[in-house]
């Protein structure tokens, strides 16, 4: 009687330290974003309602041409606090650069701050559509 209740309960501390191991694995998984095409990203921006766009470029980038609507939130600004212009972390957002390199890696670190819906789609060295200089 007494080995096997030695036994269940050895059984019982290996299920319960599995359970913990798989929960602890669960909550380190890192955040990623989406990557999405620009036809896909021009999509969001005709259907739907409630996104931002993003611009991760230096200013002075941004005042030679960006898309309409779109705000600057330069890489470097992206740390380790939320930016003051995305202030909703559930909010879509639409995020871009020159080629595709700082976006990437723009829409990693919102990922990383907790934004639920960050969307990648390039460079606007290839944006199909319009550009304006507000």
């Amino acid at each position: 009687m007494k080995k096997r209740t030695l036994i269940a309960l050895a059984l019982g501390c290996l299920l319960l330290a599995a359970c913990g191991a798989e929960q602890k694995q669960e909550e380190t998984t890192p955040m990623t974003y989406t990557q999405i095409t620009q036809e896909e990203a021009q999509r969001i921006m005709r259907e739907e309602e409630g996104y931002l766009i993003v611009d991760v470029r230096r200013s002075d980038e941004f005042a030679e041409g960006h898309i309409p609507g779109a705000v600057l939130v330069t890489l470097e600004t992206i740390g380790a606090e939320m930016p003051a212009q995305l202030p909703d972390k559930n909010q879509k957002l639409l995020i871009y650069c020159r080629s595709g390199r700082r976006s990437k890696e723009a829409a990693q670190k919102l990922a990383d701050l907790g934004y639920s819906q960050v969307y990648e789609f390039g460079g606007i060295l290839t944006w199909p559509g319009e550009i304006t200089r507000d």
